[in-house]
């Protein structure tokens, strides 16, 4: 039997050493519209699905080509190209500027999308709802309103996630090369041979990479991955990051807690991987102040230890750590 062709970009030795990380507000509002469209079936989003899902459901109803939008982009494996956009400003990226990029796209180009997402889904679809014009600036329209709604709220806490799993993967890329940052991105994603990526595991041509490089762009509201393509020299790839932004949960009363306090030995547990002080202050809704004076004792007390990358200064647990947590 023959064998099938993997999805793969293809990546010079330059563009390998111009990729980066990005972080794109786009990429997080449209796998938070996908969640909200779905039946939640991720416990990590559980809770933020339950409190979203009744107004999101409700601004639908009274507009049929969000509605419309919304059932096809969740149910269908071809994400049309003009919401699936790399970001340009790598960590710097702000909505505002993506949705200008999306919202230019020409309706023609917008409805032979949509016909092959269509063809890619696995649901029947009722197409009325494409109808008048500015389909492009109507889709800006709907991410807009599901960043405000459903995403700004949480964006700082999700901000820190995001940032804290481009930390751990930075580290990974500096320790071993590619091959091991991008272990485990996605269910799909692979180094394979010496200069190509597999992105997904259908049959598609070869992608190559400009020698402008690609970006890496971590979301936390999906499980989901999928490539952003803006050609002839754009390419990203949107993969879930490690954990999820949910609220912290209420601490497990244990020795550890009793020992040396409750936020002290939550940081200590959190750093099970290296973080800033800044992303564990967002990710547990404590003061900046706080999270640096409960790092001083603990770092004092050998737990862990901090390492300057750039400006910042990176955290992790030392083997005595681990072995107060259990690890």
């Amino acid at each position: 039997m023959e064998a099938k062709a993997m999805a793969l970009l293809r990546l010079s030795a330059m563009a390998l050493s111009r990729s980066r990380f990005a972080l794109s507000p786009l990429a997080e509002t449209l796998g938070s519209l996908l969640a909200l469209s779905r039946p939640c079936e991720d416990p990590w989003l559980a809770d933020w699905h339950a409190r979203h899902r009744a107004a999101f459901a409700a601004r639908l109803e009274g507009d049929p080509f969000a509605a419309g939008l919304s059932r096809l982009l969740s149910s269908t494996k071809w994400l049309p190209d003009h919401v699936v956009i790399p970001p340009r400003d790598g960590m710097r990226t702000v909505l505002a500027d993506e949705l200008t990029e999306v919202a230019a796209a020409e309706d023609d180009h917008v409805a032979a999308q949509l016909t092959v997402s269509v063809e890619h889904s696995w649901r029947e679809h009722d197409m009325t709802w494409l109808s008048g014009n500015g389909f492009a600036a109507r889709t800006a329209e709907l991410l807009n309103a599901v960043w405000h709604a459903h995403v700004l709220p949480d964006w700082p806490r999700r901000k820190a996630l995001l940032e804290r799993d481009v930390t751990y993967r930075a580290g990974l890329l500096a320790a071993y090369g590619w091959p091991r940052a991008i272990e485990r991105m996605s269910r799909r994603s692979a180094w394979v041979g010496v200069d190509a990526i597999r992105f997904s595991d259908r049959e598609a041509p070869d992608r190559v990479v400009s020698d402008e490089g690609m970006f890496f762009v971590p979301i936390s509201a999906s499980r989901g991955s999928w490539l952003c393509e803006a050609p002839p020299d754009r390419h990203a790839m949107v993969y879930p990051a490690r954990g999820r932004a949910e609220p912290p949960r209420e601490p497990v009363d244990c020795a550890l807690d009793r020992l040396i306090g409750e936020n002290r030995a939550t940081i200590l547990r959190q750093l099970e991987e290296p973080a800033t002080s800044s992303e564990l202050a967002a990710q547990l809704g404590l003061s900046l102040g706080t999270v640096g004076g409960h790092l001083a004792v603990l770092r004092d007390a050998q737990l862990i230890t901090g390492e300057r990358i750039g400006r910042r200064v990176v955290y992790r647990r030392t083997g005595t750590g681990d072995a107060l947590t259990g690890a």
